[in-house]
């Protein structure tokens, strides 16, 4: 039978943890699999929870807030022989056969990581496919939304049209919360990179799966609820969001792109605050902060900020 590792990266996640319990047993239904959970510093007794709702998980203490990415690092090292890994924040919440279905994605010819079709809280569906960032795609989005302009593959980088959720397809990379990655990928594409800390490292990891000849499968009949977070609204996890998606494309393409791509983002932003929709000065204030390009996170105050607002937690919504 085919075995799964499944890593939890947890940031004072107690709440959250009893509804992703439960829905593990019908959720991979049909494999074997073990719970790991990685913890990053958490004050809020939810190492106690994981073991009393689930005696037999794993837990590895990080040590601090070291990130999302540094957790599924240390919750991968630590989770015994598996044929694949299932990323999972602990705001999600799997339906039953998605394990199986993800599985059976992973047999198909190259593809390196399975993801499911993603609903909230109150059943709408999640955009979670995404295209590689580029120059047009952030004009695209600077002049009609992101929603808008994912419409087209050519001036969008959120896939947003519903017609696109509801058959097999190949993405340059998908949302980082609920990922089955198997072992082969995971051994050629190598460890997912912690200096991102949050934001923009499944990006960075989805596209290195993609440079290493491999792909990443939606799988639409895989199914998984994600309760989401505050990201698009919090000023400094906006911020971060928004420092880390520049500092992306400056590593790819470089840094005449990336100066354009930080160009495009400002436009973006300065037209949200204006129209009075979800920008943010302090995102605004972070953009402009010099060395943001070519520094390790951006502006460290603005990483503080995040790592006060949500830790090492996906939970949020773009």
């Amino acid at each position: 039978m085919r075995r799964v590792a499944v890593v939890v990266v947890t940031f004072n996640s107690a709440p959250l943890l009893e509804e992703l319990i439960a829905s593990l047993p019908d959720g991979l239904a049909g494999l074997e699999w073990e719970l790991v959970i990685a913890d990053n510093g958490s004050s809020d007794g939810t190492i106690d929870c994981a073991r009393a709702l689930f005696p037999a998980v794993t837990v590895v203490e990080t040590g601090g807030n070291l990130g999302y990415s540094a957790g599924i690092n240390a919750g991968v090292a630590a989770a015994a022989r598996h044929d694949a890994v299932l990323v999972l924040n602990p705001d999600v919440r799997l339906a039953a056969g998605c394990g199986v279905a993800l599985m059976d994605a992973l047999d198909g010819q190259g593809v390196g990581v399975a993801v499911p079709q993603l609903t909230d809280g109150a059943g709408r569906l999640i955009w979670s496919m995404r295209r590689e960032p580029t120059l047009l795609r952030g004009l695209g989005e600077a002049l009609a939304g992101a929603t808008r302009a994912g419409r087209s593959a050519v001036f969008g980088e959120v896939v947003s049209s519903a017609v696109d959720y509801e058959s097999v397809r190949d993405v340059d990379w998908a949302e980082g919360s609920t990922q089955l990655i198997s072992t082969r990928c995971w051994a050629e594409v190598g460890e997912w990179d912690p200096s991102w800390f949050l934001f923009s490292e499944e990006t960075d990891f989805g596209l290195r799966v993609r440079d290493a000849g491999l792909r990443t499968r939606f799988v639409p009949t895989a199914r998984a609820v994600h309760l989401e977070g505050p990201s698009g609204t919090h000023p400094g996890l906006r911020a971060l969001l928004l420092c880390n998606r520049v500092r992306l494309v400056a590593m790819r393409r470089g840094r005449p792109a990336g100066c354009a791509f930080w160009v495009l983002t400002v436009t973006r932003e300065t037209i949200r605050i204006v129209t009075g929709r979800a920008g943010t000065v302090l995102a605004l204030r972070a953009l402009v902060t010099p060395g943001l390009l070519f520094g390790a996170r951006g502006p460290e105050w603005v990483a503080a900020a995040a790592r006060g607002a949500r830790g090492g937690s996906r939970t949020r919504r773009i």
